[in-house]
């Protein structure tokens, strides 16, 4: 029993040493190689203390080296543009001037329901705000607002969600009190005769409509509300 307390002791020690060596970082704030070696030691780490029987060195050595991969791993990635897109990868634009980027989204297998939480956790509820959104290397999304008039006093409005990826929200679409054929009238009318072709649309409580289709530019319109949220 003393053999496992000074194990671990010394593997807790050791450990917390080649953290500090690989820098401060949250865990968000990790690239993915990061996070990769830091899974790794976790799982070493523990090798020595589940089987006395292994030598106490069978896991220190892997933490070591692991520790200085990291460390070299990030001291040519400042050096070379090439390697550290090899290594993080490049941010990917997931929202700009022509509404939501669908190939984007798709080359990142990420859903209209991750991109809308993400947007929400950076503080824009509704997405007509938003000029450009970018996922960066480590998974954070860097949100740029449009541009707005600072006299202007600008209401508070949350969007409720009609329709992703082409299928209904019937909770959506209950709550702001609208017939589906209205809004289908309201995509026709901008030629949108195929609900599979759009990807996104909403509502906000001053009857405005964002619409962002599959393969072409977003689009504002205009229904009538008869729900109150």
């Amino acid at each position: 029993m003393l053999v496992v307390l000074i194990k671990a002791i010394l593997v807790f020690l050791i450990v917390l040493f080649c953290v500090r060596l690989m820098g401060k970082r949250q865990l968000s704030e990790m690239q993915p190689f990061e996070l990769v070696i830091m899974l790794i030691i976790a799982d070493v780490a523990c090798i020595p203390l589940s089987d006395p029987s292994i030598p106490f060195y069978g896991g220190i050595v892997p933490i070591i080296v692991l520790t200085f991969l990291h460390i070299m791993i990030s001291f040519f990635s400042r050096k070379s543009l090439r390697l550290r897109r090899i290594v993080n990868g490049s941010p990917v634009i997931a929202i700009d001037k022509n509404g939501i980027n669908f190939k984007n989204l798709k080359r990142m297998n990420i859903n209209m329901h991750d991109l809308i939480e993400a947007f929400r956790s950076s503080g824009y509820s509704d997405i007509n705000q938003i000029e450009y959104a970018i996922f960066e290397t480590n998974g954070k999304l860097c949100v740029i607002e449009k541009e707005s008039d600072p006299s202007e006093s600008v209401p508070a409005l949350l969007p409720l969600t009609l329709m992703v990826d082409g299928k209904w929200n019937n909770e959506g679409l209950k709550e702001a009190g609208i017939e589906a054929a209205a809004a289908e009238k309201l995509l026709r009318k901008n030629r949108i005769s195929n609900l599979k072709d759009v990807l996104y649309m909403d509502i906000r409580q001053d009857g405005v409509v964002y619409v962002s289709p599959k393969s072409s530019p977003y689009f504002l319109g205009k229904l009538k509300v008869g729900g109150s949220w």
